[in-house]
């Protein structure tokens, strides 16, 4: 969480350094560009040194955090041939890929 945390700052602090004294229009609505709504975009956006890539790669690190500690607690519960726990870190598992890969909220 301490590395999204340090790449979301960067990319704040970038976006700042290149848009701070942009004044923003509260009067209308901009969604994200195309670009920065794919995994894909997001890495390149990022590779570029874009600030708003970075910032979007900081929160896929954030959401990303609480599925790698499942997926380590799985395999370690795989170690051990504890197969309950396996099935029900499985089933963890699926309900937090069930909303960003098609799921409603």
């Amino acid at each position: 969480m301490l590395i999204a945390a340090i790449v979301v700052l960067i990319g704040g602090s970038l976006y700042l350094v290149r848009h701070g004294s942009a004044l923003p229009l509260y009067g209308s609505f901009r969604s994200e560009p195309e670009e920065l709504r794919s995994i894909p975009g997001i890495l390149t956006d990022a590779w570029a040194l874009r600030s708003r890539g970075i910032i979007q790669l900081g929160l896929l690190l954030l959401i990303a955090t609480p599925v790698a500690r499942v997926v380590c607690a799985m395999v370690a519960f795989a170690l051990q041939r504890d197969w309950l726990y396996v099935s029900v870190t499985m089933i963890v598992l699926s309900v937090l890929g069930y909303s960003p890969l098609g799921g409603h909220p």
